[in-house]
């Protein structure tokens, strides 16, 4: 496929779509709040963007500490509307996970969680599902061999496996589960929708690895310009299908595959209704955005006035029109891509266009 060739019809529904996000950008509703709860994690994965370890020179962050954010939210908008999402590190490092699970639901805002599944028992499901999660994400990459080679763990493939049939049997329970796709795994992703399937898992995301933390170097993870289009292709296929939901994820504008890999056409929402709370009390915009684009700490500033007034870096993208992004033609759509893919001087470390063509 020709990336650039748009087609009428597509220009038209982005055009659409991009007075739609100015809008939202106008009004930047808070609708996801993340919450770095710890940075401990029980995995060693070769793509872990924040280089997590099994004890963590940051300690977790306590939980009045996070519910004095919330109580901060709560006083100027709707809590049922801001979904809080627990991700780590491992959430299910932190005993008190339930706990805090808990003291969220009992404020008013829905919950869920991002696991890699390791440390997922029935009971603790049960016990989290009591205290009012309401979602789950779970990372599978691969069959057994591809997926434990990623994660460095002999169980993590079964554990994970059993984490997403457990999710699959509760009724009315809504998760998906994540794919990094990669040089292992590219060939076998009918393996993969086949095996989630015999789970009764419905929803299915696939991401490729972006350049941060232990996969910016790791060739076996970087995705060739025939492998993309492979992808993308393949996500197409899957979707009219329609055994699965399969959709890429939220990075990177796509070109001519706009429309028919997601459910949205893209729209970077860091600091426009996504925010989140790290492990150091950093505010942020989603969890994998580097510190250079910190706009505060919940320690010395009140959330709600950073995040109306001070994220601007990401509302405003005309800082972004630099190198290749300074005459591309694009630009008005993809407003230069996923703020998780500049550098600490604002350059552009991955461009799917480019990559693609």
């Amino acid at each position: 496929m020709d990336i650039d060739k748009l087609g009428l019809r597509r220009r038209l529904a982005l055009e659409i779509w991009r007075k739609l996000e100015a809008d939202t950008v106008k009004s930047h509703p808070l609708r996801q709040l993340f919450w770095e709860c710890t940075l401990r994690c029980n995995l060693n994965c070769r793509h872990c963007g924040s280089d997590c370890k099994t004890v963590a020179t940051q300690r977790d962050m306590p939980l009045k500490d996070f519910l004095g954010v919330l109580d901060n939210v709560a006083a100027h908008t709707d809590p049922h509307k801001v979904f809080v999402i627990i991700t780590g590190g491992e959430p299910l490092m932190r005993a008190d996970l339930e706990q805090c699970g808990r003291a969220i639901y009992d404020r008013g805002f829905p919950w869920g969680m991002v696991t890699n599944g390791l440390a997922m028992t029935r009971e603790r499901f049960k016990r989290l599902l009591a205290a009012g999660m309401h979602t789950a994400t779970v990372s599978l990459d691969g069959l057994e061999s591809d997926h434990n080679f990623m994660r460095g763990n002999k169980n993590s493939f079964r554990t994970a496996s059993e984490a997403i049939r457990m999710m699959a049997q509760e009724e009315d329970f809504i998760f998906d589960v994540v794919t990094c796709v990669n040089q292992r795994n590219i060939d076998h992703l009918d393996d993969i929708k086949n095996h989630l399937l015999s789970l009764g898992c419905i929803r299915w995301r696939l991401f490729t690895v972006f350049p941060m933390g232990r996969g910016a170097t790791d060739p076996q993870l970087q995705l060739s310009r025939e492998q993309l289009h492979t992808l993308m292709q393949y996500i197409i296929r899957t979707r009219k299908e329609g055994k699965i939901a399969a959709q890429y994820g939220c990075e990177g504008f796509l070109g001519a595959y706009e429309g028919d890999v997601r459910d949205r056409f893209f729209g970077c929402q860091a600091g426009v209704t996504v925010g989140s709370v790290l492990a150091d009390g950093s505010i942020s915009a989603c969890a994998s955005i580097r510190a250079d684009y910190h706009q505060g700490n919940i320690y010395t500033d009140d959330f709600w006035e950073v995040w109306n007034n001070r994220f601007q870096p990401y509302r405003n993208r005309d800082w972004m029109r630099t190198d290749q992004c300074a005459t591309c033609k694009y630009f008005r759509y993809c407003k230069g891509n996923g703020m998780h893919l500049r550098d600490e001087n604002g350059k552009l470390l991955f461009c799917h266009m480019e990559r693609m063509r």
